[in-house]
Order: structure tokens, then sequence, then C-alpha cells
């Protein structure tokens, strides 16, 4: 899944699923995103889901919580090495693992560092 349809030529063969893309300037475009999300997490029921950040992966693990029960990750972008992304501060609350791919970002509350992934 992502916001950028282009990515399924990466998967070829695969389910791949494009969705509408949200920043905390665009917020009101969740009005689309919202339901393609839970259209999608309840055709696919997944046990887990999985995002390394942005607001569609916020909300798509928030979807996933709630609709799903399913377990979620967030791992924060990788471009994020000063703090974390204002997504991820959000993330803490819907994510069952909170991870960072920076050592120093990594606190005993959260989140953790458990490598970088590249």
């Amino acid at each position: 899944m992502s916001v950028y349809p282009d990515y399924a030529e990466d998967v070829a063969g695969e389910k791949f699923y494009v969705v509408s893309d949200v920043t905390r300037m665009s917020l009101v475009k969740l009005l689309r995103l919202a339901p393609q999300f839970v259209r999608i997490m309840l055709r696919e029921k997944p046990d887990v889901v999985i995002t390394t950040g942005s607001a569609p992966g916020l909300v798509g693990l928030a979807i996933a919580k709630l609709f799903t029960r399913a377990r979620t990750v967030w791992i924060d972008s990788i471009a994020n090495c000063e703090r974390m992304s204002s997504s991820g501060k959000q993330a803490r609350y819907v994510a069952d693992e909170w991870l960072t791919q920076w050592p120093q970002l990594a606190t005993p509350g959260g989140p953790q560092y458990w490598g970088a992934v590249i």
C-alpha cells in the first residue's frame, strides 16, 4: 500500500493498494483516506500492519487497530535523524511497537531503536 501508484511496479504480481496522501496541512483529505483504509483493512484482515511513517501511515495504524485488532508497528522515517516526525510522535498511541531508525532518538519510554532500515 502506498500513496505512490508507481510503487506497484516494485511488487508486480502482488496485491497493491493506492491510498490518498494527507498531511497535517491537508486534513480535509482524511475524509477520503479513512474510508479507503477501512475498506482495505476489512478486505485484507491483516494480522500485522507496519509503516515507515507519514500521516497516511498513522491513519492506517489507527484504523487497523480499530477495525481488525491487528498488531501495529511504527518505524519512523530514516529521514528524521534529529527528532521524531509529527506523525511519529502521535504513533505511540496506536502502535504496539514504536520504533526509530536512529539510536540517538531512542528513549527508555520509547521510541525504541532496533536497527536501521536501509
